[in-house]
């Protein structure tokens, strides 16, 4: 076990150098840079920012300026604001973690329930009508989603305000990032419990005369979530580092919000800085969901 997590870290650091390898030299091999906006600059003004961002040094020597100072726990500073990059990511990251956190869970609750509810009633209008509405929102993106809940509920009804600093605003943006994950974890958890319910342990279960509520939550449901439990990690990662565009709409201001700007902006150290800590927090869930699967089901070996 202790190998097989100190090998998975490496792998893991690896991962992210590469992404940030990647990430540091597509950008610089985009046409302009973070100084050329709308507002004219002068030469001499020009020269002081790119030395005091080292953009004008060669892009290799660039990359390994901004390594060493990350490996010191250096972002750097915006080329924009000229604020902290840490500070801005920590910061706007404690909104995306509420938004996304709360969609985690509703997505995982409601769909291990929808799923198990589905595949007791196989056959049945509870599973149709369940199976419908989770094909209905695998296939709608959650920016199509969130767009039509701020237009039904927001504009047309107007039971929710636009603009709120209250609960109330996580409400659709919640819904909206919950409904995909949701889905896929319905029809999962359904083709799990069909499975694990076709097994002899359950019939035998059954035969021996175990209640009905035992054989479905003990024996049942629990290796029918090892499935769930191999998306739920990789889905965390990717409703924390996706709710961007939903953050957008509903005028958020998490760090996805901060991301899109960033990009607008050229803005070469917060792109740098944002893109590390999304690729940091994807493979570390992923690192998880690994560990979690041995004691979920002690069955599994982790070589």
């Amino acid at each position: 076990m202790t190998k097989y997590v100190v090998k998975r870290v490496l792998l893991a650091i690896l991962t992210v150098f590469i992404v940030c390898g990647i990430t540091f030299f597509a950008m610089n091999a985009i046409p302009g840079g973070p100084f050329d906006g709308e507002k004219a600059i002068s030469d001499e003004v020009r020269r002081v920012l790119e030395q005091r961002f080292n953009l004008d040094k060669p892009v290799w020597e660039q990359f390994f300026l901004y390594l060493n100072n990350l490996l010191h726990g250096d972002f750097g500073v915006s080329a924009k604001t000229g604020r902290e990059i840490k500070t801005t990511i920590f910061n706007s990251f404690g909104v995306s973690a509420k938004l996304g956190g709360m969609a985690v869970l509703v997505a995982l609750i409601s769909g291990v329930v929808l799923g198990s509810i589905a595949a007791l009633t196989r056959n049945r209008l509870p599973d149709r009508l369940i199976i419908f509405f989770s094909t209905l929102f695998t296939s709608l993106p959650s920016f199509v989603l969130g767009t039509l809940l701020l237009l039904v509920f927001c504009i047309r009804l107007k039971w929710i305000p636009v603009w709120s600093s209250s609960s109330q605003n996580y409400v659709l943006p919640v819904i909206a990032l919950a409904a995909y994950p949701m889905a896929y974890i319905t029809r999962l958890t359904k083709t799990s419990m069909l499975d694990a319910l076709g097994q002899d342990y359950v019939r035998t279960a059954r035969a021996k005369g175990v209640a009905q509520w035992k054989v479905i939550f003990k024996h049942t449901l629990r290796n029918a979530l090892i499935p769930v439990i191999t998306y739920v990690g990789p889905m965390t990662a990717s409703i924390l580092t996706g709710s961007l565009v939903v953050e957008s709409i509903f005028t958020i201001g998490g760090l996805g919000s901060k991301f899109v700007e960033c990009i607008t902006n050229r803005d070469y150290p917060m792109i740098m800085g944002t893109t590390i800590f999304l690729a940091t927090l994807m493979v570390t869930m992923t690192l998880i969901t690994d560990i979690v699967y041995k004691l979920i089901d002690p069955r599994i070996t982790l070589e």
